[in-house]
């Protein structure tokens, strides 16, 4: 019985454990990424979601890093004309 009531918490420590190694990587990658040659604005993004799947900080940032790449768009398509 000890057990079983333990174990949903043991699933959710390890999920949380998973998304954080996983989604931490990407991040760490897509940063790395800024210096050398490759899409970083593409993965940075990336590892915030998978991070947003189990922390509020991830989702508050890819929020941010949505909102100013929404801005940047519109200026760039308002200096074009």
């Amino acid at each position: 019985m000890s057990l079983r009531r333990h174990a949903p918490l043991t699933y959710r420590w390890a999920r949380r454990i998973a998304v954080a190694a996983v989604g931490g990587t990407v991040l760490l990658v897509g940063v790395a990424l800024i210096v050398l040659p490759g899409p970083a604005f593409v993965v940075i993004p990336l590892g915030l979601a998978i991070l947003g799947l189990e922390f509020a900080w991830a989702r508050v940032w890819l929020r941010k890093v949505k909102r100013r790449s929404m801005q940047v768009m519109n200026y760039l398509k308002t200096d074009d004309k």
